[in-house]
């Protein structure tokens, strides 16, 4: 029911998407008559794949996670997380509220053990492919130990849906030297050394583009600003590339012949097939949608919801979080709150 558009979006995403994969099965959850009303648009019926899971109230984007969590447990957000806690699904993806997304989630789900707190993960496209940043806002404010966490995190993610055995980890930062950045940030770096993961060392925001590393670790609020900049700069440049091509008609006849590349440019940065932020750390698997993503987007998210049940990545990050020896001393000062 959420995000800009709906079921009208979501409920033909969903039926898109089991044409293409036969193992998988839809369950929709929301307000029945504004999903019956999408199906009978496109003329499909509710099947053993595809079932209508009743809710009678829906989070609406800018409402209060506090206030979604406590005063809307029918809601459809809610109740498909339920569904993922009592294994009657094996992950829920929305376009929803992601405030009271990531409290509901948390609230229902809980952490995995050893798990301080959940951490938003999503891909960038680089040079080489893609790269897996996080955190991308959940947590404003982190400690070294938190960092160490999310990169454990980050490896398994991209060891589940990519099959690489070590893939590695690089820590966010203003320089590439040891001696660069706050003391949380160079305890962090001393403990994902001492890991056993694949640490790269200190990257910095460019490193992001080039795919220096598999995973880029930072805390929220450098991640979120990352992501909202990079969003930005893309926009920017397709504004100018347009402006460009239409100034006259020499750059016009210019722009017809560069059709081709030009496509082709579009579909390699194409945002929409990153589309879908894994909320990592629960007992469940937790995909948040775009709000403005539309049929291809979405079904992007539903894939990535898929590739982290096939791969097996709530086992895989259980077994590396127990694995971790208890980094509670850093020969660093520690400089948090």
């Amino acid at each position: 029911m959420g995000g800009d558009h709906g079921p009208h979006i979501t409920v033909p995403s969903a039926v898109d998407y089991l044409r293409r994969d036969p193992e998988i099965d839809i369950i929709l959850v929301g307000i029945p008559d504004a999903i019956k009303a999408e199906l009978d648009a496109l003329k499909v019926q509710l099947s053993p794949r595809l079932r209508l899971h009743a809710a009678t109230e829906v989070v609406g984007m800018d409402e209060p996670p506090a206030l979604a969590l406590r005063g809307k447990k029918d809601s459809s957000m809610r109740v498909a997380i339920n569904l993922v806690k009592n294994g009657e699904a094996q992950a829920c993806v929305s376009a929803g509220n992601t405030g009271a997304l990531l409290a509901t989630s948390r609230f229902v789900l809980k952490t995995i053990p050893g798990v301080d707190r959940p951490a938003l993960a999503a891909a960038l496209p680089t040079i080489k492919g893609h790269t897996y940043i996080l955190d991308l806002g959940a947590n404003i404010d982190c400690t070294p130990k938190q960092l160490l966490q999310f990169g454990v995190m980050g490896s398994s993610l991209v060891s589940s849906i990519e099959n690489k055995v070590a893939p590695s980890v690089g820590l966010l930062n203003i320089g590439e030297e040891d001696i660069k950045g706050n003391e949380i940030v160079k305890c962090a770096s001393e403990l994902l050394q001492n890991s056993g993961l694949n640490f790269y060392g200190n990257i910095e925001g460019d490193d992001i583009y080039k795919g220096t590393t598999d995973i880029v670790v930072c805390d929220g609020f450098v991640g979120n600003v990352t992501l909202k900049t990079s969003e930005g700069l893309a926009q920017m440049l397709a504004t100018y590339l347009r402006e460009e091509f239409k100034r006259n008609l020499l750059t016009k006849l210019a722009g017809a012949i560069a059709t081709p590349v030009i496509k082709a440019f579009k579909r390699r940065v194409d945002h929409r097939q990153y589309n879908g932020a894994s909320l990592l750390g629960l007992r469940g698997i937790v995909v948040k949608s775009h709000g403005s993503a539309d049929n291809y987007a979405f079904c992007s998210a539903i894939n990535r919801a898929v590739e982290e049940v096939r791969g097996g990545m709530l086992r895989r990050i259980s077994e590396q979080v127990a694995e971790l020896s208890d980094p509670s001393e850093c020969t660093l000062k520690e400089n948090t709150k």
